[in-house]
């Protein structure tokens, strides 16, 4: 079933003219990980520090071995840019609906 994983993130002021350069490096390996179908970046309207990243991802699995990898391996410099704790929320296809 496809999962839609919504990651909600601020950056640093301070740092928001880096931004586009971490998220474009990062994303680059996210869309190119094994079940990604997809990423989207979401600027808020009000906020130009706050982001939304929708991933859309063939399975749940998929998307766990994804988490697992940017927790190991895959470790991205994401981190060094925010300004808090990203909250990551994960969504499945209601086919019959």
């Amino acid at each position: 079933m496809t999962i839609t994983a919504f990651l909600d993130i601020h950056v640093k002021s301070e740092l928001l003219g880096e931004a586009p350069a971490v998220l474009r490096d990062t994303l680059a390996d996210t869309r190119t990980f094994d079940g990604c179908l997809g990423v989207d970046v979401l600027i808020d309207t009000a906020d130009p520090t706050h982001f939304v990243l929708l991933e859309k991802w063939a399975t749940l699995a998929h998307d766990a071995a994804y988490r697992e990898w940017r927790a190991g391996p895959g470790k991205s410099p994401l981190g060094t840019i925010l300004a808090g704790v990203p909250v990551l929320t994960k969504f499945e296809t209601a086919a019959d609906i």
